[in-house]
């Protein structure tokens, strides 16, 4: 794999702290943000809390490790992380027929169609032409019923809710990149002050991977391998890519993709979901915050790696914080942290008028939360815009 240094390279030599600096908050931020959603996204798709920890330490550990190899190999600031959209999609999908090793098979398809686009190019030139408003308008529908979580909460646990409401909506006036951790925060305090912790939960903080057998039921499997692999390609690493394009980076895309994917794939049989390019923090790691030389903001990620390992091992931790909680509450948190992204998703879904209804049809389908055949609302979402958008054009 060849590293490139932008042309824009200083030939000053700055300190280690800022991209170090940058890197930890980069970590610490991506973690406290999603670990609810992840946990959740698991859960959701039939995993025990302990096969959820299991996985969450896998994904750290994988994401970290894989950060770092990636980075010191181009020279680049390759940031990668778990995808979020990933884990809300698993929310809404529900438990397989056959549980969760159904949804370790679908992992694995999903790692198995991200080394092929990177190996294959007719797959990846593929996947860029499905339009971005209807894979948009499907991420949108996955996300609608978890960020109505926090009304739920409102109506049914006021005063539990209300506190973490109110400091996110704080966070978000006066500290917006803090905003959902701060939340995180004052849901841990609430939990540990209202809600007594049952004899069990504690049992899981210390972190222990635990090997997940995959169940190939082809159908079920299937309908999470096929929407999981869109969401990941164009909601983190597209995005991912266009990060480092944007800060004069050349990514080499290939070689990146392959990666991810036999990363995915380890991830898989420890209950993780999958690894890709971030699409969030990667700008806290590749932009002007980690450094003025762009040959050394490499290091962000480097730092941003061995930060999501440490972190990783709180996994065990986070799955007995969660165990502890009232379900609803943790729902609120994570549909707190996932507004930003239904916005981000219903505006790229309706921008372009041409296909509007098709995204519309996208979106009120995979909301729908229908199962037909064992395959979830998300395919069908998505089958259903396409033939419409189809139908249009021809």
């Amino acid at each position: 794999m060849r590293s490139f240094v932008p042309s824009s390279a200083s030939p000053d030599q700055p300190s280690l702290i800022q991209p170090v600096a940058a890197g930890l908050l980069a970590a610490i931020v991506g973690f406290a943000s999603a670990f609810t959603i992840v946990l959740e996204g698991l859960a959701g798709a039939g995993a025990t809390p302990a096969e959820a920890a299991s996985g969450l330490l896998a994904l750290s550990v994988g994401q970290g490790l894989l950060g770092i190899f990636l980075s010191l190999q181009t020279r680049q600031p390759i940031s990668i992380a778990w995808s979020t959209p990933g884990a809300a999609l698993l929310m809404g999908v529900g438990v397989p027929h056959g549980g969760f090793g159904v949804a370790v098979a679908a992992f694995l398809m999903t790692a198995v169609l991200i080394v092929l686009a990177g190996l294959w190019r007719p797959l990846g030139r593929a996947m860029a032409a499905i339009p971005l408003s209807l894979a948009s308008a499907m991420l949108a529908g996955v996300l609608m019923e978890l960020c109505l979580a926090p009304v739920h909460a409102m109506a049914q646990l006021p005063t539990l809710a209300a506190p973490i409401l109110l400091a996110w909506a704080l966070g978000w006036r006066f500290a917006r990149r803090y905003a959902v951790p701060i939340a995180v925060a004052v849901t841990a305090v609430i939990v540990a002050a209202a809600t007594p912790v049952p004899a069990g939960a504690w049992a899981l903080a210390w972190p222990r991977a635990q090997f997940v057998a995959p169940v190939f039921d082809w159908l079920p499997a299937i309908g999470i391998a096929v929407p999981l692999f869109i969401v990941t390609m164009a909601s983190q690493n597209v995005p991912g890519l266009a990060v480092l394009r944007s800060n004069g980076y050349k990514a080499p895309v290939g070689p990146l993709f392959v990666w991810t994917g036999f990363g995915s794939a380890v991830v898989a049989l420890f209950g993780g979901q999958g690894l890709n390019l971030s699409a969030i923090t990667a700008a806290l790691c590749a932009g002007p915050e980690a450094g003025p030389d762009p040959t050394r903001r490499y290091l962000a990620c480097v730092a941003a790696g061995a930060a999501y390992v440490v972190l990783g091992l709180g996994a065990g931790l986070a799955a007995a914080f969660i165990a502890a909680s009232p379900p609803l509450l943790i729902q609120a948190v994570a549909g707190l942290a996932l507004l930003g992204s239904l916005a981000g998703a219903l505006t790229a879904a309706l921008a372009d008028e041409r296909g509007r209804l098709a995204a519309v049809v996208t979106f009120v389908a995979t909301a729908s939360g229908i199962t037909v055949m064992g395959i979830g609302a998300a395919f069908w979402g998505l089958a259903a815009g396409g033939l419409l958008l189809a139908l249009e054009r021809r």
